[in-house]
């Protein structure tokens, strides 16, 4: 039977649909190799040395390497291939990872924590589907607890930013112990070169790097990408070469029964040493949390079918290498790779630590730096696991079996190593703890302190029904133009233009309540991101224009913010409801209202912002005052404003003093 043209023409374009989509995924992947791996390839650099740098000896039989190498295996198999490429990156929010992701999910799906000015038609956005309505009994639990618990939702948020702060840690730990570890290679051929002139090549090198960042994601993917893919294909081979050479035996350390009997043998020495063991996954998190530059299937691909077959070979020829070399220990990455590939393997290791670093150099000890470097992987990790245990029960409403099992299984994993990195806490696992406290106390008084201006501006906001009663001139001489007067309120008159009037009484003749909020959402839409609604009477000729913005929304340069809104408002009155018995009238005064808007536009546009200043009161606590009166008002200072992320000319910015008492 011959097939009809329309079904052939329609099989080639099916079948070259799925070889774009194909070609897509492998490009993504490709890609990933230098942007997300960067960091959890070049751990073999230090895995070793680090886990052998305690009082953990090596004996004649070999015990200890093989447990070590077995417990390497194990873990990455268990945490990077099971934990996170199989089940967490699953859990994204429209494509997003990372911890916030996971709290914006559980934010949406069962109201953890509202934001102050959260409204029911955030809840419309096609970003913020929350599936189906369902409930099971032990979702329904959870959200009752959280419910009744108010003090348990600022835990949450705590517990997040505390999983946030480790991941900015573990970023500000990675160059310390990757960069630093690979320069160190070149000490085996230069034995005399001095470790200052080591930690200034990594400098150099890094400022290179990073000035290549400013050309985006997809540029520095494709620049890092090759040397990501060289570096593996190198220690790979590498590895399938000394495992042949020195120690075939080494395979049977797949075998779980070696973890058994290296802690057996090793006792608390083998449980300490763990802390080392850990920083083969460091950078597991990245795939998660870089998910929105890429996507789940191309990441998966990459790990499953590169990545880990590439890196458990690189870890199985290390460990065959020092079977037969126990003094080599603290060089063993370098001293196994074979004399006639030495420097070429030294250069791509370089680029390849740089490529996975992504903050400056603070330290030169990277034996301490891998014991503070471990601590915040294993934080990161539980964090990420705890709310994992949440996302399944509320988002994905899982069987409580199910649950359980996940909580367990991978918890008691993590906490093993988790208590042997804390162990190490006084040789260098306080340097994260410090900076995370830092970083978390900072994110957490910027978060009190919005929150109590935004409880100020409620209750001294101006009562409409005051504005109403003035009449369409509001009490004010009506001036030809736009004013848009900024505010963090979504119904009600701000009190900055209670402020404003009183001192100049005067305003435009289009006046626009603008309130620019943030929603738990990645990204809005451009066609979603303006909310226009009346303010009083039509003839008083006010508006309210709410624009929303998610939480990796980037505003972009050259927005043409004034243009867009006064088109969005010409297109609420254009589409706004009449009365159909007049419905001639009514297009006759909706064309003429529109052309007084655009009239006005012509005339100017007036930015009306509150520059506000937040005082503690009198009453409060000296750790409140110093809380808000010194480090809330040094980053309100120098936090970006309004006006810079509107792209508000200064020829039209109008500030209007206010003091917040909180």
């Amino acid at each position: 039977m011959n097939q009809s043209p329309s079904l052939i023409e329609q099989g080639i374009s099916q079948q070259h649909s799925k070889t774009v989509s194909c070609a897509n995924v492998l490009t993504l992947a490709y890609q990933s190799l230098g942007v997300i791996y960067g960091d959890l390839s070049t751990s073999p650099l230090y895995v070793y040395k680090t886990t052998f740098s305690g009082k953990l000896s090596l004996h004649e039989n070999d015990e200890e390497i093989f447990g070590v190498f077995s417990f390497i295996f194990w873990t990455f198999t268990l945490i990077a291939l099971f934990k996170y490429v199989f089940i967490v990156l699953s859990a994204d929010d429209n494509g997003e990872g990372g911890t916030f992701a996971l709290y914006s999910l559980l934010c949406r799906y069962a109201k953890l924590r509202i934001l102050p000015n959260h409204q029911e038609m955030d809840e419309k956005l096609s970003t913020y589907a929350t599936g189906s309505p369902g409930e099971t009994r032990q979702s329904a639990a959870v959200k009752s607890f959280f419910e009744k618990h108010p003090k348990s939702q600022k835990f949450l948020l705590l517990f997040v930013l505390l999983g946030t702060c480790m991941a900015i840690g573990d970023s500000v730990l990675t160059p310390t112990i990757s960069v630093l570890s690979a320069v160190s290679g070149v000490k085996l051929k230069i034995p005399n070169l001095h470790e200052n002139y080591v930690v200034i090549i990594a400098c150099i090198i890094l400022v290179a790097i990073f000035s290549v960042q400013r050309y985006g994601t997809h540029r520095v993917a494709f620049i890092f990408a090759p040397i990501s893919t060289a570096w593996l294909l190198s220690i790979s081979s590498i590895g399938v070469y000394n495992t042949i050479k020195w120690n075939p035996r080494i395979v049977s350390a797949l075998s779980p029964v070696y973890m058994y009997k290296f802690l057996r043998s090793t006792g608390v020495e083998g449980w300490v040493s763990l802390g080392g063991v850990v920083l083969s996954i460091t950078g597991v998190e990245t795939m998660f949390a870089d998910l929105g530059h890429f996507s789940s299937l191309s990441i998966k691909v990459a790990f499953s079918f590169f990545v880990y077959p590439c890196l458990i070979l690189a870890y199985m020829g290390e460990a065959a290498f020092l079977s037969k070399h126990h003094e080599d220990i603290q060089q063993s990455f370098y001293k196994a790779i074979p004399e006639p590939v030495f420097w070429p393997v030294f250069i791509v290791a370089t680029f390849a630590a740089v490529v996975g670093s992504q903050a400056v150099i603070s330290a030169t000890d990277t034996n301490m730096m891998g014991h503070a470097y471990g601590l915040a992987v294993t934080s990161v990790m539980l964090v990420t696991t705890c709310l994992m245990t949440l996302v399944m029960t509320i988002v994905w409403k899982q069987r409580i079996i199910t649950v359980l099992a996940f909580v367990v299984f991978f918890g008691s994993i993590e906490l093993l190593y988790f208590s042997s990195c804390v162990y190490k806490v006084p040789e260098g696992g306080w340097i994260p703890i410090l900076l995370s406290l830092t970083f978390m106390a900072v994110m957490y008084i910027w978060n009190y302190g919005t929150t109590k201006k935004h409880e100020f501006d409620v209750e001294n906001k101006v009562s409409m029904d005051r504005i109403v009663s003035l009449g369409p001139s509001i009490g004010m001489v009506r001036v030809p133009g736009i004013g848009l007067v900024y505010s963090n309120l979504v119904t009600g008159v701000p009190a900055v233009f209670g402020h404003f009037v009183t001192n100049l009484p005067a305003f435009h003749k289009i006046l626009v309540f603008v309130c620019v909020k943030s929603v738990q959402v990645p990204y809005v839409g451009e066609e979603e991101r303006f909310v226009i609604s009346r303010v009083g009477p039509k003839e008083y000729g006010m508006f309210r224009s709410v624009v929303r913005y998610g939480y990796k929304d980037v505003p972009r340069e050259m927005y043409d913010f004034e243009s867009r809104l006064v088109s969005a408002i010409v297109e609420f009155v254009e589409t706004e409801p009449g009365l159909e018995e007049e419905e001639m009238s009514n297009v006759r005064r909706k064309k003429e209202e529109c052309m007084e808007i655009m009239e006005a536009k012509e005339a100017g546009v007036a930015y009306i912002l509150g520059h506000s200043y937040a005082k503690a009161k009198q009453s409060s606590s000296v750790l409140k005052k110093l809380a808000v009166n010194v480090v809330f008002a040094f980053m309100s200072t120098n936090c970006r404003g309004t006006d810079v992320v509107l792209n508000v000319p200064h020829t039209s910015l109008l500030e209007v003093g206010m003091v917040y008492y909180v």
